[in-house]
């Protein structure tokens, strides 16, 4: 027996890491049950469970993606004065997901009438706004790069005790450090990636890495990044998940009180991202790719290795070894900057890197592909090139991650997933060689517009986000007469 109790000592670590994910889950959902107040609002707990046809909800107790409901863009009837805490603002095309998120949604709610105080770093780089409703307050960044969150709190409480306090408070990540965040109710953060999240992905950089390699984080470097987590989330009122995923995670894992979850899905500008097919044929014949190509991939964003690029690389060359019909007639256009952008060029001329592009030669881009592949490692937040390839009118492929399977790829109408390894990602090549050689792809990529339209606007995002803020604000201002925090459904 003695021998058996300790035996759990020479299991597999990511064995170990399993039970531990048990354990937690099963805590946390003893945990919340018992700490849960019977007066807390009913929550529809399938990610598609609607309430019936001309019912009145509160949305605060909305379980699904607001994405889903449909909100009136007719003026708003009240315009808020809205505190945005964002790491950096994006410069041009240099922007990563977060800083897209919050120059898209913004610069929308900007222009919806609503005035947006921005407190960011400062930095060379010149600020893109052209709306007189947005206003920045800049600090000079840490040593290492971070907001200096004393700075921001100091400049936070000088505009607040102007003429006009601010109606709402949004945190892109922890651009408001936690510690600020207690006290203010009306305050709203959106993750878009979250520590548990990030231990799916560093299992599988830990199953891929070479013999001899680092491992990239242990299991015990991970863990109590997840369990402080636990710890601060609840210092802040709101929580915006940016993916079905995450939002399931905040609640089960994270112990957050559902009324306090919304799920509100990324959105990117419907504009610049839509079908003209013209527009693809052009960008592929300034690229030299002939009219009758057997098939044309895509790839974009950055070319670095927890971005799945060596896995890609490696699937591609074994095909071009294996396939002479394959290699001969399949272009794989790549967009974006990182090492793998030159690696690629390797396999052959069908290979064609076309470096950073600016949004409206990106729309471009995603035009001219017959099927947009993602292989990312990473399993934190939703990325937004899926979005932007769909309404493009792009079928789409990527990894196999709760994220991605639960918000973007969610059948096989929508088209393919596959496993972080190279055998998986060949197998999917092969298939959509056949699904282009037969036929299926466009049909494939006009379901995808169809849903990216439903879901995946900035449109979509901003009036979410703008019902959101209103129903804070309206929980703040009992006496008010305005109500945002009801919504009717008419089906």
């Amino acid at each position: 027996m003695a021998k058996d109790c300790n035996s759990s000592a020479h299991l597999h670590p990511h064995l170990v890491l399993l039970f531990v994910l048990s354990t937690i889950s099963t805590f946390s959902v003893v945990y919340w049950t018992s700490q849960r107040s019977p007066a807390s609002p009913h929550c529809y707990n399938s990610p598609y469970e609607y309430p019936h046809e001309n019912q009145t909800i509160h949305l605060l107790s909305f379980a699904s993606a607001w994405n889903h409901l449909t909100f009136s863009s007719n003026p708003p009837p009240k315009l808020l004065k809205i505190a945005l805490f964002v790491k950096k603002w994006p410069h041009r095309n240099l922007a990563g997901g977060l800083e897209r998120h919050a120059l898209t949604l913004h610069h929308a709610l900007a222009m919806r009438g609503h005035e947006i105080h921005i407190f960011t770093a400062n930095s060379s780089s010149s600020l893109i706004h052209s709306n007189a409703n947005l206003h920045f307050h800049l600090t000079r960044p840490t040593k290492s790069g971070q907001l200096n969150h004393t700075l921001v709190w100091n400049q936070l409480c000088s505009e607040n005790t102007t003429a006009r306090p601010f109606d709402v408070f949004h945190s892109e990540s922890v651009g408001l450090f936690h510690s600020h965040a207690a006290n203010i109710s009306n305050l709203a953060v959106s993750w878009h990636g979250i520590g548990y999240e990030a231990i799916h992905s560093n299992i599988v950089y830990d199953l891929l890495r070479n013999p001899g390699e680092a491992q990239h984080l242990s299991i015990t470097e991970i863990l109590p990044r997840v369990i402080d987590e636990i710890k601060f989330f609840k210092d802040y009122t709101h929580h915006v998940a940016t993916s079905d995923h995450v939002g399931d995670v905040l609640k089960r894992i994270y112990m957050i009180p559902d009324e306090r979850v919304h799920i509100i899905l990324n959105g990117v500008d419907e504009d610049v991202y839509n079908v003209d097919e013209d527009r693809g044929r052009e960008f592929r014949k300034s690229l030299g790719i002939p009219e009758d190509a057997g098939l044309v991939i895509g790839m974009a964003g950055r070319l670095v290795k927890d971005k799945g690029h060596p896995l890609m690389f490696e699937a591609l060359k074994q095909l071009f070894e294996e396939d002479e019909t394959l290699r001969n007639n399949t272009y794989v256009l790549v967009a974006g900057d990182g090492p793998w952008g030159k690696r690629y060029k390797e396999l052959g001329p069908g290979i064609v890197a076309v470096g950073s592009l600016e949004q409206k030669q990106l729309a471009k881009f995603y035009k001219s592909l017959d099927v947009f592949v993602n292989p990312t490692l990473r399993a934190q937040g939703l990325d937004h090139t899926f979005q932007e390839a769909m309404l493009s009118g792009v079928p789409v492929v990527g990894t196999r991650f709760a994220s991605i399977t639960g918000s973007i790829i969610t059948g096989e109408d929508i088209r393919h997933t596959f496993l972080p390894t190279v055998p998986s990602i060949k197998n999917a090549v092969r298939w959509i060689w056949k699904e282009r050689q037969q036929g299926r792809l466009k049909e494939s990529g006009g379901r995808a517009r169809k849903k990216a339209v439903e879901l995946f606007t900035s449109a979509k995002m901003t009036l979410a986000y703008e019902r959101l803020f209103l129903c804070i604000w309206s929980q703040t201002h009992v006496n008010s007469s305005l109500d945002f925090c009801s919504f009717s459904i008419i089906q």
